[in-house]
């Protein structure tokens, strides 16, 4: 029999799928996979619910429904001052995974190159890759992420066709500053390249951090496709509605690219985010803040325990190192050990690497009700202190 993909049939299943099935096995919270335990707003959850009732089930266009379209257009105005037109600008994905991979079709050639930034999404390199391109790997180090800038420019060259940035970052809670952005921007004009932006965490940044869409800086609104998650800000991630915002140059190709992937997305959850998109300023004000105490508590029980915590200013994430534990092996073996025996799942930062990783970090996910981050907490101070 002829071999399947090379590429897909050597790819193993995502950490995230493996941990929280180890975790279910043993009955251990799982602060691995970033997802919050507890629903969204309910009133958004009931127009999803009512929309089903109301024959409107049939095919939506391919772009997404006109409301969340121009939800999304409104809501890049509202939030970042951006002009974005929602009949050419504006493409709803089917999650923002599906999101990234029409942006790097839209943009890729084989055999073009891409800058990516280490640690990194774990879905960016075989897409990347799928696609006959080549990625070029620049990377920050623990425990500030600062951005190696000559490292940076060093990666891009004569076949550089586009970098994939995200801000805020996973694992590292990262928020790329202005002074990093214009850095970014400046290689990007200076080589003629384009920016896939992975801003899924866009609402979930605490102050004194604040997240600027690199689309917003001089020069980078023609170069630039914005990719956003209702998911991520209205704690849904099981809806995967994802939205790509842009110039209508790059936006019309990221819509042929969505048109061969998934074609649409269910109607009456495009309905449900449009409203939600238009939630007053207090919403988005009270998401960050809850998420901010949350990062805070889990931070400093896991400090009391011993582990090292690093800074988070966005997303649903704090790192930590494990070296002052005394455990005997990597962070990969760690977690296993501690779902396995204290009860509680996390992910080993190694997983965001492509070779040679620190190995002595992982990754927790504080986007839980307090009382399961507590437990956690016991648990670990626990299975540590015996």
């Amino acid at each position: 029999m002829p071999s399947p993909n090379r590429l897909l049939s050597a790819t193993g299943t995502t950490i995230f799928t493996i941990m929280s099935a180890l975790a279910a096995r043993h009955g251990a919270i799982n602060l691995g996979q970033g997802f919050p335990d507890t629903e969204g707003p309910a009133d958004i959850v009931r127009l999803a619910a009512d929309a089903l009732l109301d024959h409107r089930n049939q095919y939506p266009p391919l772009t997404g429904l006109p409301e969340l379209r121009q939800a999304v257009a409104a809501a890049n105005a509202r939030f970042y001052g951006l002009s974005i037109d929602p009949d050419a600008g504006v493409v709803v994905t089917s999650g923002a995974t599906e999101a990234l991979t029409a942006c790097l079709m839209a943009v890729l050639d084989p055999g073009d190159e891409v800058v990516l930034i280490e640690p990194l999404y774990d879905t960016y390199l075989p897409v990347v890759r799928l696609l006959g391109a080549v990625p070029r790997l620049v990377r920050l180090e623990p425990p500030h992420w600062e951005l190696p800038r000559a490292a940076l420019a060093a990666a891009f060259g004569p076949r550089t066709k586009a970098i994939m940035l995200n801000s805020p970052m996973n694992p590292t809670g990262k928020v790329f500053t202005r002074d990093e952005l214009e850095f970014i921007a400046g290689l990007l004009l200076e080589h003629d390249a384009y920016a896939i932006c992975d801003e899924v965490y866009e609402h979930l940044v605490f102050a004194p951090a604040r997240h600027i869409p690199l689309m917003t800086l001089p020069g980078m609104a023609d170069r630039a496709l914005r990719i956003g998650s209702a998911g991520k800000t209205f704690s849904l991630t099981g809806w995967k509605v994802g939205y790509v915002s842009g110039p209508a140059s790059l936006v019309s190709v990221v819509a042929k690219a969505h048109q061969n992937l998934t074609f649409t997305t269910p109607p009456n959850l495009q309905r449900a985010v449009a409203a939600g998109l238009g939630q007053d300023d207090a919403y988005f004000t009270s998401l960050a803040a809850t998420l901010a105490a949350k990062r805070d508590r889990l931070s400093a029980g896991l400090s009391r325990i011993g582990f090292a915590t690093l800074p988070s200013d966005g997303s649903y994430f704090v790192t930590a190192g494990v070296s002052s534990l005394g455990f005997d092996g990597d962070d990969a073996a760690f977690c296993r050990t501690i779902t396995e025996h204290a009860g509680v799942a996390a992910i080993p930062v190694s997983a965001f690497y492509e070779n040679d990783p620190p190995r002595h970090f992982v990754r927790f996910a504080f986007c839980k009700q307090d009382e399961v981050l507590d437990e956690a907490v016991s648990r670990l101070a626990r299975y540590f202190g015996s």
